[in-house]
């Protein structure tokens, strides 16, 4: 099982999305790894409705610029992130159009959503703006 992260807290996620293309009903869901390129689900993009993210690590920050460029080419659907993301991350993956945090329970565990809460404000710790206005 995992955890999904929102500004609002924790939710449990007793179901995942089976990778590649899932049908969700009304919806497409789609997984995608952090070497995938954005552009190779052009055609399909207005269909879904869930895309999903993968961080093969923390440390790894390819998907972040795959989240940026999804929302670029006009997706609005629901992003999220999925994997080992940190709580210090979480500010970064709102800013580049993540929607949530799909994370492992043993990470929900060790960082608490106590500490996913803090950075949930995550617009007004956004320095360029303030050195903008």
């Amino acid at each position: 099982m995992s955890v999904i992260v929102t500004d609002t807290g924790f939710t449990p996620v007793a179901d995942s999305v089976n990778p590649g293309l899932a049908d969700l009903g009304d919806g497409q869901a789609l997984d995608l790894a952090h070497t995938d390129d954005p552009a190779a689900v052009a055609p399909v993009l207005a269909q879904l409705t869930l895309i999903r993210v993968g961080f093969p690590a923390f440390n790894d920050g390819r998907a972040f610029t795959i989240a940026r460029r999804l929302r670029m080419m006009g997706y609005v659907g629901e992003l999220r992130a999925l994997g080992p993301v940190i709580a210090d991350q979480y500010a970064m993956a709102r800013r580049v159009g993540f929607d949530a945090v799909e994370i492992p329970d043993d990470l929900a565990a060790r960082q608490p959503e106590s500490q996913w809460q803090f950075r949930a404000d995550w617009k007004a710790h956004d320095y360029q703006s303030r050195l903008r206005a």
